[in-house]
């Protein structure tokens, strides 16, 4: 199975990537909306297919990109029936299965956050992705949405402390860098469920908490109903003046097939050294030749009347080229993906 774990600084929120090796096919949990552009690489990168978004609930403090995923790539989008968020695709309930190519994900009901969550375990029970109602040593607050301290109290203590004491729990946040745990931790450690606590126990602590309002609850609560649809009903901030894609790293990147029918209508700067043009096969026309070490200082040199993308060898340093002219302003701008290297077999 391919398993990566993706966090969104702003929100410390878990974007959870599982695939099937076998059918590269995958499904997410829980992606943010502001990080698309990141997951998508990601898929791009390792050669998968989106299928299936998952969300563990209605978020509070972030907007889903479930919808924009569905826009680009066709998934299909599942969530909580009860929540009745309009573009689901799949709505869930307890026992329903979620498959990953030869994986599958069993859901286990786990409301008390809100009264739609939703908690994601692998059918052979090693891992568990419990969004907000299992935190790693914490939980998710239970005084909105339907939130309720007795119900999440059952949840995790009849449900996921169920699980076999060695399966990996991973959680939709954690505000102190943490990434995993396991049932065995949290049932001896976890601040407000473990270490033998009764009910009574969780449900005073929770009450006294008196936690301040959700910053972004007005805003994210209404948009995640609509499983991230924008208001406009419109995919934002699309590039249209090339067929721009992501990598990994954040750096826009267009094919060579692209630049070659296009020629007239960008600048193309070369960032390599002096040394490495010496032989004329080596050099492009109408090309601009500032090396990558004196770009810093020669940005200004650079003409932004047309659309820049930046060449090099391999598309390493051009890439590097890319964040400098980002940075001092300079928005149509991308990678040649693959460099002269790409070029050369190209023609």
């Amino acid at each position: 199975m391919i398993f990566r774990q993706l966090f969104d600084l702003s929100s410390s929120t878990y974007t959870y990537l599982l695939g099937c090796d076998k059918t590269n096919t995958a499904v997410l949990i829980d992606p943010v909306f502001e990080m698309v552009r990141r997951d998508l690489a990601l898929i791009e990168e390792l050669g998968l297919t989106l299928e299936t978004v998952c969300e563990t609930h209605c978020h509070a403090d972030h907007v889903t990109a479930a919808w924009i995923l569905k826009q680009k790539t066709g998934c299909k989008i599942a969530s909580a029936q009860v929540i009745e968020a309009s573009n689901v695709d799949i709505p869930l309930n307890e026992g329903d299965e979620i498959r990953v190519g030869n994986e599958v994900l069993k859901v286990i009901s786990t409301p008390g956050h809100t009264d739609g969550c939703l908690s994601y375990v692998l059918a052979d029970q090693s891992m568990a992705f419990t969004g907000d109602a299992l935190l790693i040593r914490g939980c998710g607050r239970c005084d909105f949405q339907q939130g309720d301290a007795s119900t999440l109290f059952h949840s995790v203590r009849e449900k996921l402390f169920s699980l076999p004491i060695s399966c990996e729990l991973y959680p939709g946040h954690d505000y102190n860098g943490r990434t995993v745990s396991t049932v065995r931790e949290e049932v001896a450690f976890n601040t407000r469920l473990g270490g033998g606590a009764i009910e009574q126990d969780f449900v005073g602590y929770m009450e006294a908490m008196q936690l301040p309002h959700p910053k972004l609850i007005d805003h994210a609560v209404p948009a995640n109903m609509r499983s991230g649809e924008p208001e406009s009903g419109e995919v934002p901030g699309e590039v249209t003046w090339a067929p721009i894609h992501y990598t990994f790293s954040g750096v826009p990147e267009v094919d060579i097939e692209w630049v070659v029918t296009h020629r007239e209508e960008i600048h193309i700067l070369d960032v390599r050294e002096n040394a490495e043009l010496e032989d004329a096969a080596d050099r492009l026309d109408n090309t601009q030749l500032i090396p990558l070490a004196q770009l810093r200082d020669s940005v200004q040199d650079v003409p932004t009347d047309k659309p820049v993308v930046c060449l090099c060898r391999s598309g390493r340093r051009s890439a590097m080229a890319v964040n400098i002219l980002q940075s001092a302003g300079v928005d149509r701008v991308a990678n040649i993906s693959g460099g002269m290297l790409r070029w050369n077999e190209f023609s």
